[in-house]
């Protein structure tokens, strides 16, 4: 299988050019092979460039645990500069198709090739039914802004961790094609996030699991966020996520509409415009292209180490 190894600040992921050959019968196991940084190529997941009969191309998006996602914001500007930069379609705005619908992209050309793109990641949504939240009880608000997260979620009594950080105990939950849930705090290099990201993402009240970031406010037009991504881990950065903070951010008062995202990997733009359209703006890397075999990555090492 031919495969293009690309990342969008830092979130990698593995490419197959489904125009040109065959896609592979089983993505889930094939995400899951080619996720692996020790025994495979290494990446946040598996992403299937495909013909769309409704859109320039379609992206299928798989998580480094096999489980397919509705979309990624930095996943979708790998998936136009390819196709850009390998004449599937080369026009300056291009349309892909997502299982969360077709998003239009305004490319950034230098010397011929895609540096940035321009993502419209669409309406946020607020709708706790909608997001998925399902809270064990009714509740009158009708959006989750700065809801008291430790009634639902286990972050009662506070322990050493959320006062190293000064976690604030509130969540905002926002869709953007997919599920997010956004905490604040003061220190937010002092997150556990190998600990606490999975507990978080896996609570009932979440019933498609959800992504969960931790925000650290700068100014009302800049944040440092992490991200724990549901299915694949720690992440160094989320596009889908960075556009949720930006909405949430500016429901809950604490930033402007318009922001600047520091992300372990780099830095995205974004713009929750008059349109009620979050506008993301980011890289786009192609690191190397190369040739894997499942059968292969299978076979143990020199001395029997698998």
């Amino acid at each position: 299988m031919r495969f293009t190894k690309m990342h969008g600040a830092g979130n990698d992921y593995v490419y197959v050019d489904c125009f040109r050959e065959p896609a592979p019968a089983d993505p889930e196991e094939v995400a899951r092979q080619v996720s692996d940084r020790h025994s495979g190529i290494g990446g946040d997941g598996l992403i299937l460039i495909c013909p769309s009969e409704v859109a320039d191309a379609r992206m299928r998006m798989f998580n480094a645990d096999g489980s397919e996602a509705e979309m990624c914001g930095n996943g979708i500007r790998c998936v136009a500069k390819y196709v850009y930069d390998h004449g599937i379609c080369q026009r300056p705005t291009l349309r892909i198709e997502t299982k969360a619908g077709v998003l239009p992209i305004d490319l950034e050309v230098v010397d011929g090739l895609v540096e940035r793109a321009r993502v419209d990641m669409g309406r946020p949504v607020l709708d706790p039914a909608r997001i998925p939240v399902e809270f064990p009880r009714p509740i009158a608000e009708k959006r989750v802004v700065d809801f008291p997260a430790d009634l639902f979620i286990p972050l009662n009594p506070p322990s050493r961790w959320m006062e190293d950080c000064g976690l604030d105990l509130r969540m905002t939950c926002v869709s953007m094609g997919n599920p997010h849930v956004v905490f604040y705090c003061t220190h937010v290099a002092a997150v556990p996030l190998a600990t606490v990201g999975p507990m978080i993402e896996r609570q009932p009240i979440f019933p498609q699991r959800i992504n969960v970031h931790f925000v650290e406010v700068h100014s009302p037009d800049e944040v440092t966020m992490r991200t724990w991504e549901r299915g694949s881990g720690i992440t160094l950065a989320c596009g889908t996520g960075a556009s949720a903070v930006c909405v949430a951010g500016a429901l809950s008062g604490r930033t402007a509409r318009r922001i600047l995202a520091h992300l372990p990997g780099g830095d995205l733009e974004l713009d929750w415009a008059h349109d009620d359209h979050v506008y993301m703006t980011g890289p786009a890397v192609e690191v190397f292209s190369g040739e894997w075999s499942a059968e292969e990555s299978r076979q143990p090492a020199a001395g029997g180490r698998p």
